[in-house]
């Protein structure tokens, strides 16, 4: 895939964990249930889909990848917001930890993309 092509895919991407991010948080809020589990459960529901369309490894391959990737963005989204980097801007950490969320998710997918590139690479030579 061209970087351009990965470039316009993971702005989408960035856009999406930003519009789901506010529907995860009203069914949370619907739901009354634990809101790191509604989050995590959502993200990777969310992973999931994008590994199956973009990533497209073995199926178990992509759940594992994408439990992984929504889990350890939550967690690191969840210490960054508790540095308050923008106590001005945001004094709660949310809009930070949205952020964060978003972007650590995209360098994962991306490790992952050139992981697997560089050994389709590998078993070609």
């Amino acid at each position: 895939m061209k970087v351009h092509i990965r470039i316009l895919i993971y702005s989408v991407l960035f856009v999406l964990y930003l519009i789901v991010m506010g529907f995860f948080l009203s069914i949370q809020s619907k739901l009354k249930t634990d809101l790191y589990m509604t989050l995590g459960c959502g993200f990777t529901l969310f992973n999931t889909i994008y590994a199956f369309l973009v990533i497209k490894w073995k199926p178990l391959l992509n759940i594992l990848f994408s439990v992984a990737i929504a889990f350890l963005a939550l967690f690191l989204a969840l210490k960054t917001s508790d540095l308050n980097l923008f106590s001005v801007n945001d004094p709660y950490g949310i809009k930070t930890a949205i952020m964060t969320n978003a972007v650590v998710s995209i360098v994962f997918w991306e490790i992952l993309y050139q992981v697997k590139i560089r050994k389709r690479f590998a078993q070609k030579n």
